[in-house]
């Protein structure tokens, strides 16, 4: 071994290995700008104008219900959905707490009512799992009915499928934070006080019965034939676009030719003359 060189150490620590850094969570995506979002949101419209004018000409009857925690967003995308729609081919049914009558009669008798003849959407801002949600959570049911819509439920929309109705059922699934963020939104501005109501404050501080009950729910409903569809909903614009878009997916519509009229000439006045209302005009204020 020559001068001035040094014996190998056989028991020297290998080479240390660079720990792999630790992944850092996924940055939340850029706030959709409203230009970027409104022209999204057209296109869809247009589409579901498409949707209406082939249910019109196929008979079609399709039924779409939305599901989720109090200000979870469903009315923001029912609102979009029925904006350029016609109100006699896409129904909004909302319906208030059953009446005494109502409650001595089968469960489901009143939504059945609702349900679509040829040519129409129906769309249910909250449905049927109200027994699975707020009835249930708030006492509103007893244990009894409760697991028998549970096990019934699937049966139910079974049949409705197989009468050929198209059954889409969408969750809005928002988180703790914002819910919170929304409710204190809602309290600070006048238009939207009317929103909160007693048991939108009851669903805030029962948010874990209302968790339990929503994976309860989602357990013994989510059949191939009828499956749930979840729509993060934390991000309002997002959401809806989401949604719209998976609606369409799921419509096996095509585009009827539209095929413009020709608008008629007018009449001629005959000596008609327009007289001078006397009736008080609103005052021109903008």
């Amino acid at each position: 071994m020559g001068k001035g060189s040094k014996k190998k150490d056989k028991h020297k620590e290998p080479d240390k290995i660079q720990a792999a850094p630790s992944p850092q969570p996924a940055a939340a995506p850029e706030k959709m700008k409203n230009k970027d979002y409104e022209r999204e949101m057209f296109k869809l419209q247009t589409e579901l104008v498409k949707v209406q004018e082939w249910a019109k000409a196929t008979g079609a009857r399709i039924v779409i219900l939305f599901e989720g925690r109090d200000a979870a967003g469903k009315g923001g995308v029912i609102k979009r959905i029925a904006e350029r729609t016609s109100p006699r081919v896409f129904r909004v049914v909302a319906l208030p707490s059953p009446t005494e009558r109502q409650k001595s009669q089968l469960y489901m008798q009143r939504y059945v009512e609702q349900m679509p003849a040829g040519g129409e959407i129906i769309i249910f801002d909250r449905s049927w799992y109200n027994r699975a949600g707020v009835e249930h959570v708030m006492g509103f049911c007893t244990k009894e009915q409760y697991t028998k819509f549970l096990k019934n439920c699937p049966a139910f929309e079974t049949s409705l499928v197989n009468d050929g109705i198209i059954l889409l059922k969408y969750w809005m699934e928002v988180s703790e934070k914002e819910q919170h963020r929304r409710f204190v939104a809602r309290m600070d501005d006048p238009s939207k006080r009317w929103k909160l109501s007693p048991m939108d404050l009851e669903s805030h501080r029962r948010w874990y019965d209302y968790s339990r009950a929503r994976d309860a729910m989602l357990a013994a409903t989510d059949i191939p034939i009828a499956p749930w569809r979840i729509v993060t909903s934390d991000d309002k614009k997002r959401a809806r676009l989401n949604c719209i878009a998976d609606i369409l997916s799921r419509i096996p519509y095509e585009e009827i030719p539209y095929k413009p009229p020709k608008l008629p000439p007018r009449q001629k006045p005959k000596g008609y003359v327009e007289p001078k209302l006397p009736h008080q005009k609103v005052a021109e204020r903008y």
